[in-house]
């Protein structure tokens, strides 16, 4: 069968999980009434069933290639591109002063996911334009607001981000972009920046670079860094296409996976930029966009295992093997069950840890409350790592349900292993994301993560008549993540924070995945929800324990082995 958007998990989210009552309540998203949401993701999952979904294998056998400086698209992709800027989609949470919708991050984090599950290759391209939006909105003058957020959000151009240099990874304060003042509000942007998502195409009229360069006299390390946007095409004053820029692509990489998504080596050669932002506050802006597509890449992770999923239910509902009972499909046996039941719980309880993200978000918009404000923030690492590793983690079992058939590269299983790869590692690698909880994300002493925990356990407490077993275990993890938190709040030494800083945040967000099937079962007792929720607290929520022992432990272990002796 073919690809088919989750709209209906959606739905019972937003009605029962991760509501959207709240935010209706606020002037800022009044309009997001039941009907519209209803309306929105029922056209969002049609076009990526009918237009998205069947030029994803065209991603993986056409890849984008590099002719003479130009970059050509897989086929069919101007065309999904197009539906996507069409519907509107792109601009769903931008500011309607500049052609946005103005709705609810939530949504937009649902479509966004549905998109990656359809083709996610493609999808990355207005990810990208989404966070160049949000970054512009936040940090770019008027000028530039009113030039470019209209053809942004339209489609008719399209964003990155250039953070990345040879000698620069995760350390982005080591490079060497430079830029130098014009004197007429104009830079001269020159430099080097590689492994840039969708750094250019072949459907959109202009591609506009948000670039992290060094102006002269700036100190070194990620303060003296400045933001620069500098568009493929130099724009006329009333938007029009004019003189091309000192912009090219060197290059594309030949890569494990997402060959329809084009990553390019990009080189500015005294190419005209203009500041975005204050001079020397080029992280501050980037941090903006880089948020922004850190809740995007989670739901990337989820749309590709939504995808490995269905694909391989769909196998295994087919496939006839051995002495399956009942219909004699390889799903009737244990181990199959078990493999698709961990895909579907696994799947659900990140999709509901991402939009509790963005529903933090955006009540934090609507308020200014600075309890959403640190809830957003403490969540974000955990939607982005949680989101990508189940991602990782269901479209490898997915090839594992279709046995041998799963290597065969025809049936277009392993796709969905190989493209989801990479959201573990790009928009900051899910290790740093690991140690920014830890470190950063609880510089407030564990506030953040304590009023998550209270109001985990004031459900399961209120669920224990309905569900006394699964409630009391759902409440006991919460407690001991709580005495973990408390213990690695109590480390001196960052180091020993950071040796089980991955363990800790996937054990955070198997608690987080407790209680969002909790609240799914008490809302559909007796239903495949609450099965389903028995089957992910009784077998996946135990790990817990292991995790919380490895992220306490310290780091003693880590450093005890020389490297000496980890070479002999």
């Amino acid at each position: 069968m073919p690809y088919r958007a989750a709209v209906d998990d959606f739905n019972f989210l937003f009605d029962h999980v991760v509501g959207l009552d709240a935010l209706r309540k606020t002037e800022r998203f009044a309009e997001a009434s039941d009907d519209v949401t209803r309306a929105i993701l029922t056209e969002a999952g049609k076009m990526c069933d009918e237009v998205l979904a069947p030029v994803q294998r065209n991603g993986d056998l056409h890849p984008a290639v590099l002719e003479n400086g130009i970059v050509r698209t897989s086929p069919g992709f101007a065309e999904g591109f197009a539906a996507i800027a069409e519907g509107g989609w792109i601009g769903m949470s931008a500011d309607p002063e500049y052609g946005g919708m103005g709705l609810p991050m939530m949504l937009t984090s649902a479509v966004n996911e549905m998109m990656s599950g359809a083709c996610l290759s493609l999808q990355l391209a207005p990810l990208m334009s989404q966070g160049q939006i949000e970054a512009l909105e936040h940090h770019a003058s008027d000028a530039i607001k009113a030039l470019y957020l209209p053809k942004l959000i339209s489609g008719e151009w399209t964003g990155t981000m250039n953070l990345t240099e040879p000698q620069a990874g995760s350390d982005v304060g080591a490079l060497s972009s430079k830029a130098e003042d014009n004197g007429d509000g104009t830079y001269r942007v020159s430099g080097q920046k590689i492994y840039i998502s969708w750094g250019d195409n072949d459907f959109a009229q202009n591609v506009c670079h948000l670039v992290l360069a060094r102006l002269p006299g700036a100190p070194e390390g990620t303060k003296g860094i400045s933001l620069f946007l500098v568009p493929k095409f130099l724009p006329n004053e009333d938007g029009s296409i004019g003189a091309r820029n000192g912009v090219s692509v060197v290059s594309l990489e030949h890569k494990m996976g997402l060959h329809g998504s084009p990553t390019a080596m990009m080189q500015y050669d005294n190419a005209t930029g203009w500041l975005v932002g204050p001079e020397q506050g080029g992280m501050a802006a980037m941090f903006t966009m880089m948020n922004n597509a850190r809740l995007g890449v989670g739901g990337q992770g989820i749309g590709a295992a939504e995808g490995a999923y269905q694909m391989a239910l769909d196998y295994a509902l087919e496939r006839k093997q051995g002495r399956a009972e009942g219909t004699g499909a390889i799903i009737e046996h244990a181990d199959v069950r078990r493999m698709l039941l961990t895909m579907k719980a696994d799947t659900f309880a990140a999709r509901a840890i991402a939009l509790s993200c963005a529903q933090a978000i955006d009540m934090n918009t609507a308020t200014g409350d600075t309890e959403w404000k640190a809830r957003a923030a403490f969540l974000t690492p955990i939607a982005k790592a949680f989101g990508t590793d189940t991602g990782i983690a269901v479209a490898e079992m997915g090839v594992q349900v279709h046995g041998g058939m799963g290597f065969i590269e025809e049936t277009g299983a392993a796709q969905f292993s190989r493209d989801v790869r990479v959201t573990a590692i790009y928009e900051g690698t899910n290790g740093i994301q690991a140690m920014d909880l830890v470190a950063r994300k609880m510089m407030d002493g564990g506030e953040a993560a304590g009023r998550l925990l209270d109001e985990v356990e004031t459900h399961a407490e209120a669920a224990r008549d309905a569900f006394p077993n699964m409630a009391d275990a759902v409440w006991q993890a919460s407690e001991s993540l709580r005495e973990a938190t408390e213990w690695l709040v109590a480390q001196g030494d960052l180091n020993d924070r950071f040796a089980g800083a991955v363990p800790y945040l996937r054990a955070f967000a198997r608690v987080l995945g407790g209680h969002m099937h909790l609240k799914a079962a008490m809302a559909d007792k007796g239903g495949a929800r609450e099965k389903l929720a028995r089957f992910y607290i009784q077998r996946l929520l135990p790990e817990h324990v292991g995790l919380l022992a490895h992220a306490q432990a310290g780091d003693d272990a880590l450093y005890a082995i020389t490297v000496d002796e980890l070479v002999a």
